[in-house]
């Protein structure tokens, strides 16, 4: 056998796995957190969110985040939930890319996209820098969603029930794709298709339940962004 290819191959091997690690490795993850004051108590949820420069200029230089939008159970049949999403006009699926960044900024830590690893402890995450925010009468019905405006939660959902905050913290990067927890790293959180089971159907849900809220998106958008992004 003829061993003398073995050590170009191992080279070459070890060099495009480098690169795929280089290009798909997140620019720094967020964990974002949402708590809720209740009758019964602060309720709370939060989700790691990936954010991924295009280190491979396949996506035309455009930043973009991996994670789910995180759903909080109130009781009762209630829910918070805070999307992956701004308005600016529209719908904009862009600023989540943003959100740790601009707390950070907002909290006094003038902080680069770069150094966003570095950073370390939680801040707040506040005024229009907080993602849009909704409710849904019955999970399982995308019709029933409707807006939540943040000063608003009481009227909408009843006495006693108020935001407490949300907060945004930089979470360990991992190697990806060995980012299994721990000192790996911290893995994107999944589970609102579990929360939302109409958003893993094949029909617009999605857009129905954002038209439900008064929430507009562009044509070429894909309403499912909101909610998930893969």
């Amino acid at each position: 056998m003829n061993f003398k290819w073995l050590g170009p191959l191992a080279l070459l091997a070890a060099l495009v796995i480098g690169d795929q690690i280089r290009i798909n490795r997140p620019g720094h993850k967020f964990r974002l957190t949402v708590e809720v004051q209740t009758p019964e108590g602060v309720k709370s949820a939060s989700g790691v969110i990936a954010v991924h420069p295009d280190r491979s200029y396949s996506r035309g230089g455009k930043t973009t985040a991996k994670g789910d939008a995180v759903y909080v159970e109130l009781g009762g049949g209630k829910n918070l939930v805070a999307l992956l999403a701004h308005i600016d006009k529209s719908v904009d699926f862009d600023d989540i890319n943003y959100v740790a960044l601009r707390a950070y900024k907002a909290a006094g830590r003038n902080v680069s996209f770069n150094q966003m690893t570095q950073m370390t402890g939680t801040v707040p995450v506040r005024s229009t820098v907080m993602p849009v925010l909704v409710a849904f009468t019955d999970p399982t019905d995308p019709a029933t969603a409707r807006v939540v405006p943040p000063d608003e939660v009481e009227t909408a959902l009843g006495n006693g029930i108020r935001l407490r905050g949300i907060s945004a913290e930089v979470v360990p990067n991992g190697m990806w794709p060995l980012d299994f927890g721990g000192p790996l790293g911290e893995p994107v959180t999944r589970g609102i298709e579990a929360k939302l089971p109409w958003l893993g159907g094949a029909d617009n849900a999605a857009g129905r339940a954002l038209k439900a809220a008064g929430l507009q998106t562009g044509e070429a958008a894909d309403p499912r962004q909101a909610f998930t992004r893969k």
